[in-house]
């Protein structure tokens, strides 16, 4: 039957080999859905294929599904309609795998469904898009918008087109494959279909475009044109490859695209407009006589194309004596069938050489392409780095201008956060007294109910009682009715005893007595019944009564219940003010919290954002202020950790959690801050740990916060990760504490004393050898006067410095010891003790440098130095001196005299030293008339060899002594940012911590700059100076000089 052809059909076309779906297969199944009027069959034993299995499978299901669509019949497009999201779920299935035919089916569904979409919403189009200019005319109709949406349909439809082929092509030529071959022509095959729907797209978007610019204004149109330029050079670019291969050329004929576009904004442009027409030439392929045939269709013959078939010649063997057997061997046969099947090879072989090296060739034109693009890039990227640098610069002078505005901005915000904070604690006390109202609100409803209570219960045993009381008279008079009811029976039984004694008595009596007997005992019944009467009247009156006590006891249990029900109606509407009051209350707590919570997240974020700001990589802190922030912090979390606890136990007072919360997260803030600071003087490991466990810092804090913002997660918020990178961050703050600062707090005082007796003692053992080398000078140089002061400057300067120091702490320490005043004040002792040390070594310094200069072994440029360092450690020592003294110290006065006298001697030795080491050098004078010209080139080369080797060296000993310095700093360990000492002075040895985006150096550590320029005499002085000089030169030799010079500078010391 049909059926069963169809079906067979289907199942031939659509397999899983990798070769090109056979015409008369699909020609089948296309006639069948003309025969049914749709695809119903072709779809029921489609939905059977494993296509999610097998991507060639997938493939050909596609290219015939896309046959079907342009020749089937037009119920076909409804019956795929129903299948739209299964074609989607195959192409998302094929794109998320990394293989090259889903990637093609990926693209190739995508296609099918822009084509079924198109075509179900504008019906006049059929799917092979075979429609005149009339229809097209017609879908579009008058209104430009709908023209401008179709545009922009056809566009969305030809970029799916040309995508697909273009990853078709692309694949080719990255395999290397060849039209030729089975696998080649099972990709190139959907082309064909492709060709012939872009030609007619192409025809639609230029008749739109042409009526769009007839209607709307070029600028507008601009998009849709660059859009068109980009698939025309696509699809030409398509057509021109397509056109060169070898499968094409006997199946279809493909048109020729202009060289460049159309000119929309020229409307005469639409007259050499010419429609591309694609040509299917006819093929009559013969059918075969049994359709269960499962061979392969034969590849396309495109031998013919390049020479004739092999002429089959006869063996000469065979010709001269005829075929074995009269007729051919079956070894011949075969012989003769390889031979055709080696020419047709090498035919093919030849082929594929050609289109191989016409593949190199295009891909050496490509990689020309590419260079030329390569060498372009690297042009705009130079250009780039220029402007880059242009943009560097100009973005460094808006820093600079934005910097003086951020830091306005920054205040601002403080001042809204500061007017925020004042506003939640205002509303925090009026909802502290709401919360006090509502509970004395609730006191009185609890005392009303309990009166209600008592009143309900005397009402209830009044009730009681009243009933009790009414049974018991009830009980009487029951009692009291039924004993007279009792005494009437017996004298009704008397009665009827004595007429019965009547009758059965004799009639012996006379009429007399029974008549008085009669009378009598009437006269009793009267009485009797006198007696019955009043009982029941009695009875009657008192059943009244308790019935009119009974129905007023009924009239006051009614109006109590009444009462009772109003009563109840008031304590459950009081209970219920009161149950609002405490959800109101408890929601204006948790609204409270959450405020609380955002601006603490906003401190934290507003913290994090400057570990990248760039303004605070230089912003520098020292580890004892990190570790003191680090402390703080960790306490913050104790007491956030107690008023969450006491939060939870009473959800209706929450602040004792938001005074915690605040607190914290300024203090998180602080430490993240500080320790990015303190990161940036650290080593680099230490930095990048500082820096992680800062970011830790802020991520574990806000996801706290967050727990806590949330009522399902507020009973399981936890600070414990909180604590642990704190407690990290802490642990690297004393891992980058100075080794300087283990000296116990105990030992400060000790210490103190202990440097300043080794630094008098050093002093004193530089005036020892002072004088000895003074007492040595004018020995050997007995005709230069000389008058040396016996005291030196440096002396007194340290014995008023003790005298000071002796003073601030009798002054400060109070009721505490000295070890005491000094551990309490450990900072400002380190200083002390830095200085004092500086002092003794640069007395010391100065004694050597002086020896080495007498003993012909040092250089003048030593006492230069020492000279500056003895006044750089004389401000220091000053400075240590004058953080803790009175400003209206006499003592305090005599320091500082005595260090501007030490600044005044040194820069008189300076002076002199250079006055004394120019007249030595005067003596070195140039005499170059005896050299000739050769000789002077050839000394001035040297000369110059020896400048530039001295300016590299002076290079290299900056850099060694900036890295020395560097290193001195790191030792020494005197923290970048001071915090107050522990009695609430703020000391001045270390300036605090600054945002300034401008690098500080510490404070102790820094050579001062002379308070004073050094005094040089005048010219005729120091002329006269160098003449003596001279003088003593010439007389006692290069030894008197060098102690003429130092005497000088001792003299010079002295008279300071």
């Amino acid at each position: 039957p049909y059926t069963e052809k169809l079906l067979n059909s289907i199942s031939k076309a659509i397999n899983s080999s990798e070769t090109p779906v056979k015409e008369k297969h699909a020609r089948r199944i296309i006639l069948g859905t003309h025969r049914e009027k749709g695809a119903y069959t072709f779809w029921s034993y489609a939905l059977g294929f494993p296509l999610a299995s097998s991507s060639i499978l997938s493939w050909k299901f596609c290219h015939v599904l896309h046959k079907i669509l342009r020749d089937g019949h037009q119920n076909v497009l409804q019956d795929c309609m129903r299948h739209h999201s299964s074609l989607v779920e195959m192409g998302q299935l094929w794109g998320n795998l990394h293989d090259r035919y889903g990637q093609l089916v990926s693209l190739y569904t995508k296609l099918l469904c822009t084509k079924m979409e198109f075509h179900v919403k504008h019906t006049e189009i059929p799917p092979n898009l075979e429609a005149s200019d009339e229809v097209l005319e017609r879908t579009a109709g008058t209104d430009i918008n709908n023209v401008f949406q179709l545009t922009v349909e056809v566009f969305d439809y030809m970029d799916a087109e040309l995508r697909l082929a273009e990853t078709v092509i692309r694949q080719l030529n990255t395999s290397i494959a060849v039209s030729t071959l089975t696998s080649g022509q099972c990709r190139l095959a959907p082309l064909i279909q492709v060709i012939q729907d872009c030609s007619q797209l192409y025809h639609f978007t230029v008749k739109l475009l042409f009526k769009l610019h007839a209607c709307l204004p070029a600028d507008t149109l601009q998009g849709h044109r660059d859009r068109f330029h980009d698939q025309f050079h696509s699809l030409k670019t398509f057509f021109n490859k397509a056109r060169d291969m070898v499968y094409f050329k006997r199946l279809i004929q493909i048109p020729r695209l202009p060289d460049s576009p159309p000119n929309f904004l020229h409307a005469a442009s639409l007259a050499k407009h010419v429609k591309p027409v694609v040509v299917i030439p006819d093929h009559d392929e013969p059918e075969q006589q049994d359709d269960d045939d499962d061979d392969p269709e034969p590849l396309i013959e495109v031998s013919s194309m390049y020479g004739k078939p092999v002429v089959d010649e006869l063996d000469i063997f065979d010709q001269t004596f005829g075929p074995p057997n009269g007729g051919f061997d079956d070894r011949d046969l075969q012989i003769d069938s390889l031979k055709r099947d080696l020419e047709l090879l090498r035919a093919e072989l030849e082929r594929v050489k050609a289109e191989a090296q016409r593949y190199i060739t295009q891909l050496k034109s490509q990689i020309n392409s590419l260079e030329a693009e390569l060498e372009e890039q690297r042009a705009q990227k130079q250009r780039a780095l220029v402007e880059n640098e242009q943009l560097r610069m100009e973005l460094e002078s808006i820093t600079s201008l934005l910097f003086a505005e951020r830091a306005q901005a920054t205040e601002q915000r403080y001042n809204k956060l500061k007017e925020k904070h004042t506003e939640l604690v205002a509303s925090h006390a009026e909802l502290l007294r709401k919360s006090a109202d509502t509970v004395r609100m609730l006191s009185a409803t609890q005392q009303t109910q309990e009166e209600v209570e008592r009143t309900k219960q005397q009402l209830s045993f009044e009730v009681d009682r009243i009933k009790q009381e009414a049974d018991i008279k009830l009980e009487e008079q029951k009692f009291e009715m039924e004993k007279l009811k009792r005494e009437l029976e017996e004298k009704m039984a008397e009665v009827m005893r004595i007429k019965a004694i009547l009758q059965s008595s004799e009639k012996v009596s006379t009429s007399e007595q029974m008549n008085s007997s009669v009378t009598a005992m009437q006269a009793e019944k009267e009485r009797l019944m006198r007696s019955v009467s009043e009982k029941e009247a009695e009875l009657s009156s008192l059943r009244q009564a308790a019935q009119l006590q009974q129905s007023s006891l009924q009239q006051e249990r009614e109006r109590n219940s009444r009462e009772l029900g109003e009563l109840q109606g008031k304590l459950q509407e009081k209970a219920n003010q009161e149950e609002q009051l405490k959800q109101k209350l408890l929601e204006e707590q948790f609204a409270l919290l959450q405020g609380t919570i955002t601006e603490a997240e906003k401190i934290i974020q507003d913290a994090v954002a400057k570990l990248d700001d760039p303004l605070h990589v230089r912003c520098t802190s020292s580890p004892d202020y990190l570790i003191s922030r680090a402390e703080a912090t960790l306490e913050s979390i104790d007491k956030v950790k107690k008023g969450h606890v006491d939060y939870l136990n009473n959800m209706r007072d929450a602040g004792g959690l938001l005074r915690a919360l605040t607190q914290f997260s300024h203090l998180a803030a602080d430490t993240i801050i500080n320790g990015s600071a303190t990161a940036h003087m650290a080593p680099t490991d230490h930095a990048d740990r500082l820096t992680e466990n800062c970011r830790g810092c802020a991520t574990q804090s806000m996801q706290y916060l967050k727990d806590l913002k949330s009522k399902t997660s507020l009973h399981r918020a936890d600070t414990a990760s909180v604590r642990l990178i704190i407690q990290k961050i802490l642990h690297l703050g004393q891992e980058l504490r100075p080794k300087g600062m283990d000296v116990r707090q105990d030992e400060l005082g000790d210490l103190v004393d202990k440097e300043m007796a080794a630094t008098s003692a050093a002093i004193e053992e530089a005036v020892r050898r002072i004088d000895e080398m003074m007492n040595q000078a004018r020995k050997d140089t007995t005709g230069v006067k000389l008058e040396v002061n016996e005291r030196f400057a440096i002396r007194m300067l340290v014995i008023a410095s003790t005298d000071l120091q002796k003073e601030i702490v009798e002054g400060g320490r109070g009721a505490a010891t000295i070890k005491e005043f000094y551990a309490r004040n450990s900072r400002w002792t380190e200083g002390l003790i830095s200085a004092a040390k500086a002092v003794g070594w640069g007395a010391t310094e100065m004694v050597e440098s002086a020896d080495k200069v007498v003993l012909h072994t040092g250089k003048y440029e030593e006492l230069i130095v020492c000279s500056h360092e003895i006044a750089a450690s004389t401000a220091q020592l000053v400075a240590a001196s004058k953080v803790k003294a009175d400003r209206n110290s006499k003592k305090l006065s005599v320091l500082q005299q005595a260090s501007r006298h030490v600044n005044e001697m040194a820069a008189n030795v300076v002076a002199s030293t250079k006055t004394g080491q120019e007249n030595l050098e005067e003596k070195d004078t140039m005499d170059f008339s005896g050299l000739s010209l050769i000789k002077l080139r050839r000394e001035e080369m040297e000369s110059q060899v020896k400048v530039l080797e001295l300016e590299s060296l002076l290079e290299n000993e900056r850099l060694r002594l900036g890295e020395l310095r560097k290193k001195h700093y790191e030792l020494a360990g005197v923290p970048l940012n001071q915090d107050s000492e522990g009695n609430g002075e703020t000391s001045s040895l270390a300036p605090p911590a600054s945002m300034s985006p401008k690098p500080s150096k510490p404070a102790l550590m820094k050579k001062p700059m002379l308070f004073q320029k050094p005094n040089i005499p005048p010219k005729a002085t120091v002329r006269a100076g160098k003449k003596r000089l001279c003088v003593a030169y010439e007389k006692v030799g290069h030894t008197v000089s060098l102690s003429l010079l130092f005497s000088s500078v001792c003299y010079s010391l002295n008279n300071a």
